[in-house]
């Protein structure tokens, strides 16, 4: 089984190569309702999912499905617009391959991007928080198996997951531009139902700030394999709250598509820095 994820991996990115030959060692994938801030790319090669071999192909409204290559603040980039979710039905594997690619074609800095529900009370849909750290247990871990160890150590360190040195710039850039930036801690669940109340209230409880279904296992394989991981999450909805708690996914896409002008400002500073 190893033998031929590594093969996949492989095939993909040479794959990958034969289509564009310049080096990327940025990556940006992009969470739901922030596709648009691929217009910031001067895109010099696009490839959509269906064509890539191995790769998986996203389902979810909201992410578009296609890897971009070009050009963002002067630096080479490659953006995956879309992403993949344990809910659809992936296994963790298949929802880290892209992550295992970017590897492979050189990228060594990773950004994240997603769509969270605001737990810390402090929050304000379409805040912006810094991830500084994860919980995780309630997702399965995309390291379980037989380790391969060309890619990583068997048990990798995760006491710095996001990169410290990356968090400081951001705030520096934040602060330059008057941008509140919170810090915080995310806690994925699996999907696609929203949390209830008591699992609102749990999560707040064992130190969470934002709540989400993504970014985790894509940030445990890049620190795996040796990547410079920097993450932030779009406050889209609120999870503590006294009235009514109903949320819409058309909700949540809508309150990440109004905050997408800050997070493509954040992006774009970040990697010039780089």
């Amino acid at each position: 089984m190893n033998d031929d994820i590594v093969r996949k991996v492989k095939e993909t990115a040479a794959y990958l190569k034969s289509q564009y030959e310049s080096q990327a060692k940025v990556a940006i994938i992009l969470g739901s309702g922030l596709g648009n801030f691929v217009q910031k790319i001067n895109v010099e090669k696009e490839i959509p999912y269906t064509d890539i071999p191995h790769f998986p192909v996203s389902t979810v409204k909201g992410h578009s499905g296609k890897m971009l290559f070009g050009d963002l603040s002067g630096k080479k980039v490659v953006a995956l617009s879309g992403r993949f979710h344990f809910y659809e039905g992936y296994t963790p594997e298949e929802v880290v391959f892209p992550v295992r690619v970017l590897k492979m074609l050189g990228v060594q800095t990773l950004l994240l991007s997603n769509a969270a529900g605001g737990v810390n009370e402090a929050f304000n849909v379409g805040d912006i928080m810094i991830i500084n750290d994860h919980i995780s247990f309630s997702a399965p871990n995309p390291l379980i198996g037989k380790n391969i160890d060309e890619w990583g150590t068997r048990f990798p360190d995760m006491s710095e997951p996001y990169k410290k040195g990356l968090i400081a710039k951001a705030q520096q850039i934040g602060a330059r531009a008057d941008m509140k930036l919170h810090e915080g801690v995310y806690f994925v669940v699996t999907g696609p139902t929203f949390e209830t109340r008591a699992e609102y209230r749990l999560i707040k409880i064992v130190g969470a700030d934002a709540v989400g279904m993504s970014t985790v296992q894509e940030c445990i394989v890049a620190n795996h394999m040796g990547m410079d991981v920097f993450a932030v999450s779009v406050i889209t909805d609120l999870g503590i709250r006294e009235e009514e708690n109903v949320i819409t996914h058309e909700e949540v896409l809508e309150a990440a598509h109004a905050a997408e002008p800050k997070l493509a400002y954040l992006f774009s500073e970040l990697i010039k820095e780089l």
